[in-house]
């Protein structure tokens, strides 16, 4: 993936503190204000300051949370929201299919299945899912797709 440039808004959570309603809540009505946008989808970006280690990661585990669109260019950012540069690079990328509330069992799924059997490991980059205005984070049909940073072993 080539690099892309983000811009929306942020806050600091774990799933314990999860403010994620929140953070979408505030970011989605300034929505259309959005100049020189690339596309309708929408990232919810996940940094995990110290790395990510599936083996290690609680539900106090901090990260930084962003609701963002891709933009052409930075310079016409609506009242609130920040920019972020997302570097890109290699991802494997999988969907997920149904409600929030069952997207533990696809990470599952990706770390205890897939990346075992796989000729690559994490590596220490932006988790991200990428999906489109019309997604419903309560609806089984929803569908979004999750874009886990890698680097061969």
């Amino acid at each position: 993936m080539t690099e892309k440039k983000l811009i929306g808004k942020s806050n600091r959570m774990s799933l314990n503190y999860d403010h994620t309603v929140e953070l979408w809540k505030s970011f989605m009505p300034q929505l259309k204000e959005v100049q020189g946008r690339v596309d309708e989808n929408l990232y919810n970006l996940k940094i995990f300051e110290d790395g990510f280690d599936p083996m290690k990661f609680t539900s106090d585990t901090p990260f930084l949370k962003w609701a963002a669109v891709e933009v052409e260019d930075y310079g016409m950012e609506p009242e609130g929201f920040q920019r972020y540069l997302l570097v890109g690079g290699l991802y494997a990328v999988f969907l997920h299919q149904g409600p929030a509330s069952s997207f533990h069992q696809t990470l599952q799924s990706i770390y205890e299945d897939w990346f075992p059997g796989s000729p690559y490991e994490l590596d220490d980059r932006e988790h991200f899912e990428r999906f489109t205005k019309n997604y419903h984070p309560n609806a089984p049909e929803s569908v979004e797709e999750v874009w886990i940073p890698i680097k061969i072993r």
